[in-house]
């Protein structure tokens, strides 16, 4: 069990979402030296949390892994994003040497190819008795039909590798599946992606121009309901803390979720004690539900990383990194049932900035990121925030 106030935290992420700063920052007000690997570009650049940083460079991605590792000498790795967590595993087959790190900070390795494909994901779910909505493979156009006819319409269409929304297509017709599997399953051309390489500033598109993939496409019975979501620290397997929010709002038809409202719900700590037993988890983990009209939530799709707010103290069996560590909770954050993630509920409706209805998520104690996150300085932190440090923010050591 975790008891160091010392232990030498090592962030991971491939992208640029800002949730990685949020957790640097919960995880040094715990005492933790806190390094992190990180593309050109991320905000944790500017964040006074960091002890050190590393350079992520997408074209070349496992050594970028290996030298942060080598640097950071950490006692567990956080993975930020799903190409992280597949980084992390592929060091994990070519570095032995590194594999009892790896299953410390992830769990059994043996389990993410059956929780990374979302088909088996929710078979194993199933199988160890969470309630989700049937999801079938959809390898080619004929199996497409043949899934229709076990799971029905309406139907969702969703690719592996995907994530905050990506590729996720509701159909109602057996037309519109075709049309939609057409476009999700087919390589993205080349001179597309390195369109979108240039214009995105992202070389990862790189890689799909050099050796074009066709996406492995599932289908998955539609349940009628809102979102909901659960993050989860583990340890050999089981649930040290749990946050579960139903969500309120979000950004685009299937986009992150930007205003969030707590909830205490049996069914969705029962599911998550499943699904960590059965894959044998350790780390910070995310589970995605539907809530149908009766109340009850489907599991959707595992998410088996750091998720956007397993940062938040909530109070105890509420704080995901202190949980993590086997230390005591850090001071609940807030007591209101409404938590507003910052920038997304920023963006989607620009005066929930004013609203005193909701908890807003901004990372008040480090005002470079809050500023870089939003595009502008925040105002005052208000009482309730409670900024732990009022320094201003140092920028950290780059590495390449």
């Amino acid at each position: 069990m975790f008891r160091r106030m010392t232990q030498r935290i090592l962030l991971t992420t491939t992208v640029k979402w800002p949730s990685a700063a949020y957790l640097a920052g919960a995880f040094a007000s715990l005492g933790c030296p806190v390094e992190a690997l990180f593309p050109h570009g991320h905000v944790l650049a500017v964040s006074r949390h960091l002890s050190r940083s590393h350079v992520y460079h997408p074209l070349c991605q496992a050594a970028s892994f290996a030298a942060a590792i080598a640097a950071a000498k950490p006692d567990l790795i956080i993975p930020c994003d799903d190409r992280a967590v597949s980084l992390l595993l592929s060091l994990h087959a070519s570095a032995p040497e590194l594999s009892a790190l790896l299953e410390r900070s992830l769990g059994r390795s043996a389990s993410y190819p059956v929780m990374m494909a979302r088909s088996s994901a929710i078979a194993a779910a199933r199988a160890a008795g969470v309630l989700a909505p049937l999801t079938m493979p959809a390898a080619d156009e004929s199996k497409l039909v043949r899934a229709l006819e076990t799971v029905g319409l309406p139907a969702v269409l969703k690719t592996d590798g995907s994530w905050g929304g990506g590729d996720v297509v509701v159909v109602r017709t057996p037309g519109e599946a075709v049309l939609a599997f057409r476009k999700l399953a087919a390589p993205p051309s080349r001179l597309r992606s390195v369109a979108r390489a240039i214009l995105r500033k992202d070389a990862h598109f790189l890689h799909a121009a050099y050796r074009p993939r066709a996406a492995a496409v599932h289908l998955q019975q539609f349940i009628k309901g809102h979102p909901a979501t659960s993050a989860v620290a583990c340890r050999d397997g089981e649930v040290l803390a749990a946050i579960h929010v139903d969500v309120v709002a979000w950004q685009g038809a299937t986009g992150p979720a930007s205003l969030l409202k707590r909830t205490d719900c049996s069914r969705m700590d029962d599911a998550a004690r499943r699904i960590a037993r059965h894959f044998g988890l350790n780390g910070l983990q995310g589970l995605d539900f539907v809530r149908d009209e009766e109340g009850a939530p489907h599991l959707i799709e595992i998410n088996p990383r750091a998720t956007r707010i397993c940062h938040l103290a909530l109070g105890e069996g509420r704080d995901l990194p202190a949980a993590l560590l086997g230390l005591a909770p850090r001071p609940a954050a807030t007591d209101k049932q409404l938590i507003a993630l910052f920038p997304q509920e920023w963006v989607r409706d620009p005066s929930a900035s004013s609203s005193s209805a909701a908890y807003h998520d901004v990372p008040w104690d480090d005002p470079a990121v809050a500023a870089a996150c939003g595009g502008r300085a925040p105002s005052a932190a208000p009482a309730e925030a409670n900024p732990l440090d009022a320094a201003p923010p140092r920028p950290p050591r780059s590495e390449s």
